[in-house]
This record gives C-alpha cells, sequence and structure tokens, in this order.
C-alpha cells in the first residue's frame, strides 16, 4: 500500500520543453531500480509545465528516492532547464488502486 507521494511541478525555461520531456523520460531508467517507488509518473501539463508525481509505501520510501539519482540529476540540470526551481510537495495518500502485482509490493 502506497502512503506518501512527491508532487513535483516543473516550468521549463523557453526553448528547452524538449529536454525537459527528454530528460524526464530518461528518468524512468534510474526510477526503476528504486524498490520503494511504488509509482512513478513524469507528466505534461501544458507545452512548457511539466509534473512528477511518485508514491511510496512509507516515508524511508520516500527519503531514499529524494537522495537518489533522478532527485540529484534534477537539482544538477535545474538552471540549465528551468524557468524556476522545482516545486516539491510531500503528500499523504489517503486511498489508491494499484494493480494485483504492485500491491504485493508496496
Amino acid at each position: 500500500m502506497v502512503k506518501v507521494a512527491l508532487w513535483v511541478r516543473l516550468e521549463a525555461k523557453p526553448g528547452k520543453e524538449d529536454e525537459v520531456a527528454s530528460f524526464l523520460r530518461n528518468g524512468l531508467t534510474l526510477v526503476q531500480q528504486e524498490p520503494a517507488t511504488t509509482a512513478w509518473f513524469a507528466i505534461r501539463l501544458g507545452k512548457s509545465t511539466f509534473g512528477i508525481f511518485d508514491a511510496f509505501p512509507n516515508e524511508e520510501g520516500r527519503q531514499a528516492h529524494l537522495s537518489g539519482q533522478v532527485a540529484t540529476a534534477l537539482k544538477e540540470r535545474a538552471s540549465e532547464l528551468f524557468a524556476q526551481p522545482p516545486t516539491i510537495e510531500r503528500i499523504d495518500v489517503i486511498a489508491a488502486k494499484l494493480p494485483e502485482d504492485l500491491r504485493k509490493v508496496a
């Protein structure tokens, strides 16, 4: 069961939208190596607005993700790719529906 999550909002610099989309696509490979990241979504909300939603079974999993490779890469490339610093919100999950195979892991 997932209990906590993160919502990250990203605003690409003008002309960097494709690079941000590529950066997020490439992040999937890194996140797949994180056993406590139960769900991870990179999304596009508009021409230059992107987001990441990810969920974890507990605070330890969330903290591991925040100090993981994707978070490190995000920090390293923030000034290059984003018009403003990413906003990161910590979320408590009230209810979730996951595929059966994920429920066993979570």
